[in-house]
């Protein structure tokens, strides 16, 4: 979050943050059908990793997204837009 991005840089940050936390959640819920689904232990464990790996990339760009939103809240209300 840069102090110099406009109103609009900013809520453009936040909803490419927001898509990729979506990405990461899909991506965790298909290694999470992966662990139950078939192949061997270390494989389901292997899955099981990726998934709270890739929650944890989510929380991260979810946390993002708030902050370049609030940010752009934030600038919109200096009046001035950068």
């Amino acid at each position: 979050m840069s102090d110099d991005k406009s109103t609009a840089g900013n809520m453009l940050d936040a909803a490419k943050a927001k898509i990729n936390e979506g990405a990461d959640r899909a991506r965790a819920a298909g290694h999470e059908v992966a662990s139950h689904v078939g192949g061997s232990a270390t494989e389901n464990a292997t899955d099981k990793a990726k998934a709270v790996e890739d929650r944890a990339k989510a929380e991260v760009h979810n946390a993002q997204a708030h902050g370049e939103y609030n940010e752009g809240k934030k600038e919109a209300k200096d009046g001035d837009g950068h």
